[in-house]
């Protein structure tokens, strides 16, 4: 039993070693920590507080800013046997405050926790979408003795999926899910007790929150953590806190490597110390190989390693892992026939697109299936990517037909059990290659186009877009055309007719894609997941709804005709 049970092994730790520092916590006013024995009593604490308001199973909403508050109440939530519910506080973003209206409408928490100065607030924003639930803070009560005894398959948490296609799903993560995706996780990074992490990444979100929090927690190990506003105010920041604290192991999304790659001044750089970095993880979004490459060089001087750059793939429907390169190896980059890839094969080629391979996968079986019929696809073949094993979560919180659609894969030749991923890819030489996602691709004139590749290719056309997101997606008016939507820094800006035919001239040379619609928008207006994705299914339904801010648009008539005649009227 023990061994499906977090806090089992968390409170054996604490035994082992009580006075080992656990968790960090850096901000502008200093550090502050728990060690292996201080956080063991907190969450066994909160735990006795919150047996005495809900019953074992209960949703308990938690909206709070980083720190280490939300570490020993998520910690109470689990010591409880209550299911916790991670959700980002509602600042003043308002894509935070949407998720969280909609997490807890679909949750239906009996309790919704927060910091004792934010009660007030969390509570306004819960007003409108969820009339009844106020916001409290947490309290200690009498420890509880042990933590509440849950079975193997009973939830642990539900984790809100980052809506980057589709609206927020809780994935209910089992006892069982999370405890075997740790063992997987520790496999992946060759990593044992007493291991050091760092990280920026929201707690909310699946990589920080498993990965950065609670890995290092089942190890006995130690994490050091800062705030994802703080990275991205000052990414040198992230750097720093992995000197200082020795760490072996961080991972953040392809942006993350990108931002640092720009923004760490020399002199910052002089600072650094990165040797003991060993697992320079990089995942949650499409990674590129150019970034890789600028990231080893730029830190090479600080005793950065190539080798310890490391891509990983993972989902929060398969609680986190799923595959990742072995350890002391960097990535296998691949340089594929462009062509090919747009007919959905895999051909190595001396010159064409690089793709950076995800590792292999480890626990989990992994099938690249035709997404159509059901029907295996032998390797090269590019298709939906299937998994399946214990890490693999029980389903979606009370939506039974999507859990059926997307945790109830079954082959044409009849093996079950899958999860659907949704995510494009394919088996080359047992590495893992991801391409796109099924519901971004863009087929233009019976061509394959990832939405990825081209926004990249528009991050330098003009001073006015240099380093500003784009979004790529296809509308059908009736024949399918492309729509660019680019967020421009208006001041440097002159013409934006020239702007637009500079975009247009960059697909047609990189993509030989025709004229492209063009919709120039001010900074912000692109939407995003909590964890920067962009939701290109979202920005492309405020397009079509006339919903963005725009500052210029350049469109086809039929463009027109479909989706704009109507709002003049």
């Amino acid at each position: 039993m023990s061994s499906m049970d977090f806090m089992s092994t968390l409170s054996r730790h604490a035994g082992a070693f009580a006075d080992r520092p656990a968790v960090l916590f850096h901000d502008r006013r200093g550090e502050e920590r728990r060690t292996y024995g201080e956080l063991d009593l907190a969450a066994r604490r909160i735990g006795g507080w919150l047996a005495e308001r809900v019953e074992p199973g209960a949703r308990v909403l938690l909206c709070y800013p980083s720190g280490l508050e939300f570490v020993e109440v998520f910690l109470g939530c689990l010591a409880a046997g209550a299911v916790a519910v991670p959700a980002p506080f509602p600042d003043a973003s308002p894509l935070h405050r949407e998720r969280v209206l909609a997490v807890a409408a679909d949750a239906e928490p009996a309790l919704a926790l927060t910091s004792g100065q934010l009660v007030e607030a969390l509570s306004a924003a819960l007003a409108d979408g969820r009339p009844g639930l106020e916001a409290s803070a947490a309290g200690y009560g009498e420890p509880l003795p042990r933590s509440h005894v849950t079975g193997p398959g009973s939830l642990a948490f539900l984790q809100y999926t980052s809506g980057s296609t589709s609206d927020a799903k809780g994935v209910m993560v089992s006892h069982r899910s999370l405890v075997d995706t740790l063992r997987v996780g520790a496999e992946l990074l060759d990593v044992g007790e007493g291991a050091r992490f760092c990280s920026w990444l929201p707690l909310h979100h699946d990589m920080g929150l498993v990965a950065m929090l609670l890995l290092p927690l089942h190890l006995g190990g130690t994490t050091a953590l800062m705030s994802p506003t703080d990275f991205l105010r000052h990414p040198w920041q992230w750097l720093d806190l992995i000197t200082r604290h020795g760490a072996e192991v961080s991972a953040a999304p392809n942006f993350a490597y990108d931002l640092c790659a720009r923004r760490v001044t020399d002199e910052q750089l002089r600072g650094l110390d990165l040797s003991s970095w060993r697992h320079v993880c990089n995942g949650a979004e499409p990674i590129d190989a150019g970034t890789l490459t600028r990231f080893a060089d730029r830190f090479a001087a600080a005793g950065l390693k190539p080798e310890s750059l490391t891509a990983g793939y993972g989902m929060a429907e398969a609680t986190l892992f799923i595959s990742g390169t072995a350890p002391g190896h960097a990535p296998v980059v691949t340089t594929v026939d462009p062509w090919a890839l747009e007919r959905d094969m895999l051909d190595p080629a001396p010159r064409g697109k690089a793709l950076v391979g995800c590792g292999r996968p480890r626990a989990l079986q992994v099938r690249i299936v035709d997404p159509d019929t059901g029907a295996e696809l032998p390797e090269g073949r590019v298709g939906e990517i299937w998994v399946r094993g214990p890490g693999v979560a029980a389903g979606y919180w009370r939506k039974p037909e999507e859990t059926r659609r997307t945790f109830g894969g079954s082959t044409a030749a009849g093996e079950s059990g899958y999860l659907r991923t949704g995510d494009l890819g394919a088996l080359l030489d047992g590495e893992l290659y991801i391409t796109g996602r099924i519901k971004d691709l863009v087929i233009v004139n019976g061509r394959n186009l990832y939405p990825h590749d081209l926004e990249r290719a528009l991050g330098k056309v003009h001073a006015a877009v240099e380093n500003m997101p784009s979004c790529v997606f296809s509308v059908a008016v009736p024949r399918e055309e492309i729509v660019v939507v680019q967020e421009v820094r208006s001041r440097a800006l002159a013409s934006p007719g020239e702007l637009v035919e500079e975009i247009r001239s960059a697909l047609s040379r990189r993509f030989g894609v025709g004229a492209a619609n063009v919709c120039l928008v001010r900074p912000g207006e692109i939407r995003r997941t909590t964890s920067g994705k962009i939701r290109r299914q979202v920005t492309r339904q405020l397009f079509a709804s006339g919903g963005l801010t725009v500052h210029h648009e350049a469109l086809s008539h039929g463009v027109i005709a479909h989706y704009r005649k109507s709002h003049d009227a």
